[in-house]
């Protein structure tokens, strides 16, 4: 099996006695967007406790698993933080036919190192590179992965992406760029919300306007590839009432 930029965690099938349920059931391995690392890890858990079934995940930047998928990695569901990277990987034939939906929206978020950063006002009159001073804004890839598409488009929109393009650091996908900050290598960053909320270290300073940017959407599809005779259960799990509660519990807004 190929290695993954972001590190794997495997779910295993648990022996569920008495309900009917075979003690070892199948297996799914799902490539999804590095934002989705812990809250997938639960639902994943939650899934497997119900059924039996054993999930494997893989999380990086949507850029590099489609790109993965695109080569025949074995993934059985694909989670996209963007329709564009998933739109390129059906247009290579990637994705089964009809088993595609868009499943969670997220927030697009300007944080600060440490708890007791002061608020500001995200619009053209942000200040920003007056904030950075010398230092280092941290984001993820901005011509390849989503946070980073969304970041550098939100910026541009405000007229403030001229003047601080030189102090970005570029990070593989949003979780390095919310760590860059989380450990003080960078004073700012922008993340998604529901990644800024599972860090003690970082505040959220700021929300960018929602239409500085097009909607942060999570698309999720069964791969063309797959043989697992429950992806398609999986893929519909991801928007039941388990999941849901999960989601909203991470910050996610739903979109089914």
């Amino acid at each position: 099996m190929r290695s993954f930029p972001f590190r794997c965690s495997a779910i295993s099938a648990l022996a569920v006695a008495g309900t009917g349920l075979p003690a070892v059931g199948d297996e799914i391995t799902v490539f999804a967007a590095a934002s989705l690392a812990d809250a997938l890890a639960q639902v994943a858990a939650t899934w497997t406790a119900e059924t039996g079934h054993a999930v494997v995940l893989s999380h990086a930047g949507s850029s590099v698993l489609a790109r993965q998928i695109q080569q025949g990695a074995p993934a059985d569901i694909f989670i996209s933080a963007s329709t564009g990277w998933m739109d390129a990987v059906a247009a290579s034939g990637d994705l089964r036919p009809g088993a595609r939906r868009d499943v969670l929206g997220n927030t697009l978020v300007l944080i600060a190192h440490g708890a007791d950063e002061v608020p500001v006002s995200i619009d053209e009159n942000l200040d920003l590179q007056a904030m950075l001073g010398d230092e280092r804004l941290a984001m993820a890839m901005v011509e390849s992965v989503p946070a980073g598409i969304y970041g550098k488009a939100a910026l541009s929109w405000l007229g403030l992406w001229d003047s601080v393009a030189p102090k970005v650091a570029q990070a593989d996908n949003v979780r390095a760029a919310l760590a860059f900050v989380a450990r003080n290598e960078a004073p700012l960053g922008i993340v998604y919300a529901t990644d800024a909320a599972i860090e003690a270290d970082v505040t959220i300073i700021g929300i960018f306007p929602a239409e500085s940017h097009a909607p942060i959407t999570y698309p999720a599809a069964i791969t063309a590839q797959s043989t697992s005779p429950v992806a398609g259960a999986f893929l519909d799990y991801l928007t039941e009432p388990p999941a849901r509660e999960i989601w909203a519990g991470f910050g996610f807004r739903a979109l089914y």
